[in-house]
């Protein structure tokens, strides 16, 4: 069943790709700073350069997250370590959000939900 940690993975990397592009790409959207990340107009300028490099971070993880993955069957020590390395850091900023603030709960589910799925099938695996 390997293959379930391997869809759960690509899935949690994805959605940090879409991550990646609200934040680094069009924060500026007023749907994306207001509506997503509830940023105001007048925050908007000091919180931009935070957002741009969050971005990247997730970004990071979802790029350390699908090598893991391609190599996983190939290199499996490797492809485990960045699998693990990758969804154990997307699960742990989401227990950061939620704990830093509980308005934040809806996001941290999302951003943390197929990560830990990503884990909890990998523990099955060994």
């Amino acid at each position: 069943m390997l293959w379930v940690v391997q869809v759960f993975a690509v899935a949690a990397a994805l959605l940090h790709v879409g991550i990646f592009v609200m934040e680094s790409v069009r924060f500026g959207d007023p749907k994306v700073y207001q509506g997503v990340f509830r940023v105001s107009g007048a925050e908007l300028p000091a919180a931009r350069p935070w957002a741009f490099n969050q971005g990247f971070y997730n970004l990071f993880l979802a790029v350390t997250t699908l090598v893991g993955v391609a190599i996983l069957r190939s290199v499996p020590a490797a492809g485990w370590a960045l699998v693990l390395a990758g969804c154990g850091s997307m699960l742990a900023a989401a227990v950061v959000l939620v704990a830093h603030d509980r308005r934040f709960a809806r996001g941290a589910v999302v951003q943390g939900a197929l990560p830990a799925l990503t884990l909890l099938a990998a523990v099955t695996q060994l």
